[in-house]
């Protein structure tokens, strides 16, 4: 949340207390001018939750979920209007005598409030005007006048859109109470209050999470300009390890611009992963935005210092990083900063929600699953995307964009940061029906906390080992004891949440790239406030540092290898599966491939198409440091097999068992088959003939031996099938082909009833191409 333009020049005011005369008895001392600031004070932080639910108090509630701790701007509700939680505070009933307060902790100036209606969908709550006191105790208040009487201050027209209400000269004190005195429907407010801090907070474990960077990096909000020429000076001062391109365009024409950090930027380097981080899906999230712009200054500034750490990490690893995927969302929420509402700029120009907008690659998974068609019939990795998304009008500009992206870069690992809330998120983030139950069996309230494995990836384990990795390296991520931005803590006390079993929904970026790519993608929801002021950037910057990077090293956790043949050569496109986890992955072009797993022992198995399959044991251990297991196929007849099998119809090749009895359709067709084949021998015997006569009579007719109907030597229909008809013999005569099939069947005799060793044409035919 932003603040724009400076302050009015401040004069000495005395605030008298309502109804007394004199000087305040609680010791109330006049305000004294302050220098002026460069810009409005920021938000004392009721969004961000930087003020605990404790420092808000209210004369009454409705009820318990639209208690004071509810009033914060942009508080949301429950996706049900009967959910405990609820949108707003709300008094018990509708009297001028209620108020809300807010306790700072610190002696703070105050320059204003901002308010907002009830959040939900069925009612119309909210404040029209309201006075407002302070105090330095909490027991004697002043409120604020304009000399002559108290002054009233005119808030909302509507539910969803903030109004900022500045005060014409600022108070310093250290709690402000709201007293609403008209409203529409019920007595309903949320808000925020704007302030700068004149003394250090009173509570001790408030002052050590207080963290100031001492980073030298551009901590402000860019625009699209802005954000184009910050990426230009990092390349500029590290041309060497960083590369600026772009993935497309948004629907306005703005190019989404990435920059990619790595020793040897512009080509993928066999042997090293590529990772991405992703922001801006929605473009009114914009922490996301600047934390990877920060990143991008940093992992320069440290490359240069000689940080071991990020040489590190910036040799062995091709970053992308990727500040703004909505750029026309992103616009039109700067421009309403903090006096937006909750969705403005969130989706794209189009009005999709770009996260949710990828195939459903998920359900048509569990779908082939369910008919047992899994793996053989249908992948469970790399499925391809659904024909009818391939439309026109079936996708918009920035996810066709992004798709053409992830097929053209083998990733192995990523994260989008988004906004809103504070966890880390991990697939499945759709949900799967369940089975259905008999009727005698009625479905328990439980039963998907039962069935777990409903939701869950074959990769589970392995997701929430990266997204733990994340949220216990973020400072403030797991102290849950505060409870989730807009309802109960939902992550058990851990920061982390299966998406499926928090907001269920189909289409997500991450399901899709889970199952179309190797990248194993997650969400990082990375603070309640989705705009936050830039006062507070330093502090996100440290709260969320050390979790970037650890995050980045994790793709250095598991195996990793090159699948080659015997020559060297590499195999692209060869499939890496791992014995117990049904998922698998494919190499990259050069033939190299990476798999994250926990540690422990794992048996790989690496194919590809017309090789051998070859298996190994491979073993993961703790440390970072990805174990190497390499692979080298040699070639096999399966190609030829198959080639076989298609000429015979894709049929199966009868297999004749030495010592069974032949039956007498079986001893015809043999008998038909050996006499065409001494049709064919004479005819070879007349060719030679006719070769070596060629020079004293070259134009003398070859003579035939005629049989009672014509055969062909093409494919024939397996032996317990019926006997072919006249039609489907006739055909056309045979090449040099057969010749080569009369060779081998010379030493046969006719009409006996002992079992021959005799196979069909086809497999001749394909013989004599070898």
């Amino acid at each position: 949340m932003r603040r724009n333009g400076p302050l009015q020049q401040r004069r000495k005011v005395s605030i008298p207390i309502p109804g007394v005369t004199g000087t305040p008895c609680w010791g109330w001392k006049p305000i004294t001018p302050y220098p002026l600031l460069s810009a409005g004070c920021p938000p004392i932080g009721l969004e961000s939750h930087r003020i605990e639910d404790d420092q808000i108090l209210a004369s009454s509630m409705l009820r318990h979920g639209l208690g004071a701790q509810r009033g914060r701007l942009n508080m949301q509700a429950g996706t049900n209007e009967d959910d405990f939680f609820d949108g707003a505070w709300c008094a018990e009933d509708d009297s001028r005598a209620h108020w809300l307060e807010v306790d700072t902790r610190r002696i703070t100036m105050f320059t204003g409030v901002v308010t907002q209606g009830r959040d939900s969908q069925i009612h119309d709550d909210f404040v029209t005007s309201f006075y407002v006191g302070f105090s330095n105790d909490s027991q004697h208040w002043v409120m604020y006048s304009n000399g002559y009487e108290e002054m009233m201050f005119y808030g909302n027209v509507d539910k969803d859109t903030p109004v900022l209400s500045e005060f014409p000269e600022p108070v310093v004190a250290r709690y402000i109470r709201i007293y609403p005195q008209r409203w529409n429907g019920s007595l309903c407010l949320r808000l925020e209050v704007l302030g700068c801090p004149l003394s250090a907070v009173s509570s001790y474990y408030t002052q050590q999470n207080e963290v100031t960077s001492m980073d030298n990096l551009d901590f402000r909000h860019h625009s699209y300009k802005d954000m184009r020429q910050l990426m230009k000076v990092v390349n500029e001062e590290c041309p060497t390890i960083t590369r600026i391109y772009n993935i497309g365009k948004s629907s306005r024409g703005l190019k989404i611009y990435a920059m990619e950090v790595s020793d040897n930027p512009g080509e993928h380097e066999t042997g090293e992963p590529e990772f991405r981080y992703t922001a801006g899906l929605h473009g009114n999230e914009a922490l996301g935005r600047e934390l990877l712009l920060l990143l991008m200054q940093f992992l320069c500034k440290e490359y240069q210092d000689g940080n071991p750490r990020v040489r590190g990490l910036v040799t062995d690893t091709r970053i992308h990083l990727v500040p703004s995927l909505n750029p026309d969302g992103y616009e039109l929420a700067h421009e309403g900063s903090e006096l937006g509402n909750w969705a403005l700029g969130h989706w794209t120009e189009e009005g999709f929600d770009l996260f949710e907008n990828f195939p459903d690659l998920a359900s048509a998974l569990w779908a082939a699953e369910e008919r047992r068609l899994v793996p053989h019939q249908f992948p469970n990795h790399h499925i391809p995307i659904p024909e009818h998304y391939l439309s026109e009008d079936a996708a918009v500009t920035e996810t066709r964009a992004v798709i053409a992206w992830m097929d053209k870069n083998p990733f192995v690992l990523g994260a989008n940061l988004q906004g809103g809330e504070k966890l880390v998120s991990f697939p499945f983030d759709t949900a799967r029906p369940s089975p259905p139950t008999p009727a005698a069996a009625p479905r328990p309230l439980d039963y998907e906390d039962e069935r777990p494995e409903l939701q869950e990836t074959p990769d589970h384990a392995v997701f929430r080992w990266l997204a733990i990795s994340y949220a216990s390296a973020h400072l403030t991520m797991t102290e849950t004891f505060r409870g989730g931005c807009h309802a109960q803590d939902v992550t058990d006390a851990m920061g982390i949440v299966q998406g499926a079993k928090w907001h269920p929904r189909a289409g997500s970026m991450n399901d899709f790239s889970y199952l179309h790519t190797n990248c194993l993608e997650l969400s990082i929801y990375l603070g309640c406030d989705k705009f936050p002021h830039e006062t507070e950037l330093q502090q996100e910057w440290e709260n969320n540092k050390e979790s970037l990077l650890t995050f980045m090293e994790q793709i250095h956790r598991g195996i990793k290898g090159v699948v080659t043949d015997q020559q060297g050569e590499p195999i692209a496109n060869a499939t890496i599966v791992v014995g117990g986890i049904n998922h698998n992955v494919r190499t990259a072009s050069g033939g190299d491939y990476w798999r994250i797993l926990n540690p422990g022992e794992y048996r790989v198995s690496a194919r590809a198409e017309g090789y051998n399959p070859s298996v190994k044991t491979c073993h993961v251990l703790y440390d970072i440091g990805a174990t190497q297991c390499n692979f080298v196929l040699s070639r096999s007849n399966w190609k030829r097999i198959r080639e076989i099998m298609a000429m015979n119809g894709n049929r199966p090749i009868r297999r004749v068992v030495p010592g069974r009895p032949m039956t007498p359709r079986e001893r015809l067709r043999l008998q038909m088959r050996l006499r065409h084949r001494m049709r064919l021998r004479e005819q070879m015997r007349l060719r030679r003939l006719n070769a070596t006569m060629a020079s004293s009579s070259p134009t003398a007719p070859p003579s035939t031996t005629a049989l009672p109907f014509p055969f062909s030597s093409t494919a024939y229909t397996p032996w317990s099938q019926e006997p072919p008809t006249a039609g489907t013999w006739e055909m056309d005569t045979e090449t040099e082909v057969v010749t080569e099939l009369v060779t081998e069947t010379e030493g046969w005799e006719l009409h006996t009833g002992t079992a021959q060793p005799l196979t069909t044409a086809e497999t001749y035919t394909v013989n004599f191409g070898d």
